[in-house]
């Protein structure tokens, strides 16, 4: 079993940086076990265009890789 809290908000506009998003996963490993944390937006991405998803969740894997 698992936990993945959002690590940005899909409902803004707004593309998060690699920085912002591996700041709020190191906040999070403070308090969770590398092995139940999964990283991941804070809801489903239907309301988000592609041009917005893409970069963000690219964003997202290079901060969950980086912390690795």
């Amino acid at each position: 079993a698992g936990i993945g809290p959002g690590v940005y908000d899909i409902h803004s506009p707004r593309i998060p940086s690699t920085e912002e998003i591996a700041v709020r996963v190191n906040k999070m490993l403070a308090v969770l076990d590398t092995n139940i944390l999964w990283v991941n937006p804070d809801c489903g991405l239907k309301t988000r265009k592609y041009t917005e998803v893409k970069p963000a969740l690219q964003n997202m894997v290079s901060a969950a890789k980086t912390i690795r």
